[in-house]
C-alpha cells in the first residue's frame, strides 16, 4: 500500500514537471529567448536537422530613359541546417550551413530557360542558372565578453502585432568582383547590389516549446548589376527581383520544377552541407567564373 501511494506519488510529480515543461515558452524579451527565437526563424533548434525554404517572383530590367521590362521569372530554394556555438559567458549562437539554388525561369511556362534572348541586342545565349554551395554563416553572440547583453539582443528585434511577428533587413554589397580586372578602384567593375529580406509568421509557433521550427513567410528582394550571362557590355542599369515563399515542411514539399531540376541536375542540394563545413562560401559570380572561360572584349561580336 505504501509502495502504491508512493509510485502514484513520483508519478504526479514527474506529469507536473513534464506539464510545466511543456508549457514553458520563449520569452522574446530576454536575450536567450530572442536569439533562439532566431533560430527557430532560420533554421531548426535541433543540430543537423534540414530546414528548406522556396521561393518565386519576377526579374525586371531598370534603364534611364525607358520603362522596367519583365525579362523572365525566378524560382529559388535554400535547404540549410544549424549547429550550435558555445560562447561561454556570451550565451550560445548557431552557424548555418546551407547551399541554394536560384533558376531563371520561362514566364509563360515556368520551366527552366536554357537559352534567353537578350532584348536589346537580339543575341541568343546561353543561360546560367545559380547553385551556390555552400552558403554558411555565423549568427553573433547575445552577450559580449564581459557577459552583458547587447542594446540589440535585448529583446526580440522584429516588430509584433497581435499573433504575427515580421522581420527585415537588407544587405548592402559592395566588393571586389571576381569576374573583373585588378584595377577596379581605378575603372570601376566593383560588384554592387543589395540584398533585402523579411520574414513573418506567428507569434503562438514561434514562442511554442512545441515547435523546434518556425512556420516562417519569406520576401526576397536583390537589386544587382547585371548578370554576366546577360552579356550586357557595360550597358547602364540593373536588373531586380523581386519574390516571396515560405518555409516548407521538406523537399517533397516545394514545387514540381524545383524538385525536376534537383532530381535530375542537382541531386546533391537534397541535402544540406555537413556541420563542419569549412569552405569558403560561393556566389553566383563564382560559380560563373568556374564554369565559363573568360577572354578579352571582342568588339566585332554582337554586343
Amino acid at each position: 500500500m505504501i509502495k502504491l501511494k508512493l509510485a502514484s506519488l513520483l508519478l504526479l510529480a514527474s506529469t507536473s514537471v513534464g506539464s510545466a515543461f511543456a508549457a514553458a515558452k520563449l520569452d522574446l524579451n530576454t536575450p536567450e529567448g530572442a536569439k533562439e527565437a532566431s533560430r527557430k526563424i532560420q533554421c531548426s533548434t535541433v543540430d543537423g536537422e534540414p530546414v528548406y525554404y522556396w521561393w518565386k517572383g519576377q526579374a525586371y530590367s531598370r534603364r534611364q530613359g525607358e520603362p522596367d521590362m519583365r525579362l523572365f521569372d525566378v524560382e529559388g530554394m535554400n535547404v540549410r541546417t544549424c549547429v550550435t556555438i558555445d560562447g561561454g559567458i556570451q550565451g550560445k549562437s548557431y552557424r548555418i550551413i546551407s547551399r541554394e539554388i536560384l533558376l531563371y525561369t520561362d514566364k509563360k511556362t515556368g520551366k527552366p530557360l536554357e537559352k534567353w534572348t537578350n532584348p536589346w541586342t537580339d543575341e541568343e545565349l546561353e543561360v546560367h542558372h545559380v547553385l551556390n554551395d555552400p552558403v554558411n554563416n555565423t549568427s553573433g553572440f547575445p552577450f559580449d565578453k564581459n557577459g552583458k547583453a547587447f542594446p540589440w539582443t535585448k529583446s526580440f528585434g522584429g516588430q509584433i502585432s497581435d499573433n504575427m511577428w515580421s522581420t527585415s533587413f537588407a544587405i548592402p554589397l559592395f566588393y571586389h568582383n571576381v569576374l573583373a580586372g585588378d584595377y577596379q578602384k581605378q575603372v570601376g567593375g566593383v560588384y554592387h547590389a543589395t540584398e533585402m529580406f523579411t520574414w513573418s509568421g506567428s507569434v503562438d509557433n514561434l514562442v511554442s516549446s512545441d515547435t523546434k521550427t518556425a512556420d516562417a513567410h519569406i520576401g526576397w528582394v536583390r537589386i544587382s548589376d547585371w548578370l554576366p550571362w546577360m552579356m550586357m557590355s557595360g550597358r547602364e542599369g540593373s536588373i531586380y527581383f523581386n519574390t516571396s515563399g515560405f518555409k516548407v515542411a521538406g523537399f517533397d514539399e516545394m514545387g514540381e520544377v524545383m524538385k525536376e531540376y534537383i532530381n535530375t541536375h542537382a541531386p546533391l542540394y537534397k541535402n544540406p552541407p555537413p556541420l563542419d563545413d569549412k569552405r569558403e562560401n560561393e556566389t553566383s559570380w563564382i560559380g560563373y567564373k568556374n564554369d565559363v572561360e573568360g577572354g578579352k572584349f571582342n568588339k566585332n561580336k554582337s554586343h
